[in-house]
């Protein structure tokens, strides 16, 4: 008996991976979907957008004034907490983000926030939001 017990709970991460849509450290979808409409472009001016919308742990979009444009960010590697901290700090000297900049989930303890893990940005899509 005790053998089954142990075989089955060795075997149930491989049948709940099975269930998966994406394969292990692939970004899920994010929601709401989004149609591309343009060419991805490395550097997005901090002029360009207003607001920003973390969608899930790999996922952010940056929005425009009025929500006239939104660019896409799936990042390259899971964030994460970046989604439960749904914030995050970034440094730069210059005038925009780019591609490899690094941003810093951030939350709150105690009354003081304090900078999570580093992620690495990737490419600003330029795309349309499906469903809000």
């Amino acid at each position: 008996m005790k053998r089954s017990v142990a075989l089955s709970i060795a075997v149930l991460p491989l049948a709940l991976a099975a269930c998966a849509k994406t394969a292990p450290g692939e970004a899920p979808p994010a929601s709401p979907a989004a149609e591309v409409i343009g060419k991805a472009v490395s550097c997005l001016p901090l002029s360009s957008y207003s607001t920003t919308r973390i969608r899930d742990d790999w996922t952010i979009d940056f929005i425009g004034g009025a929500g006239s444009k939104v660019w896409r960010v799936t990042l390259p590697q899971r964030c994460a907490g970046l989604k439960s901290a749904d914030s995050f700090s970034f440094e730069t000297s210059l005038t925009q983000l780019c591609r490899n900049d690094i941003i810093y989930p951030i939350r709150q303890y105690g009354g003081q926030y304090q900078r999570q893990g580093a992620c690495g940005l990737s490419d600003f899509v330029p795309v349309k939001l499906l469903d809000k």
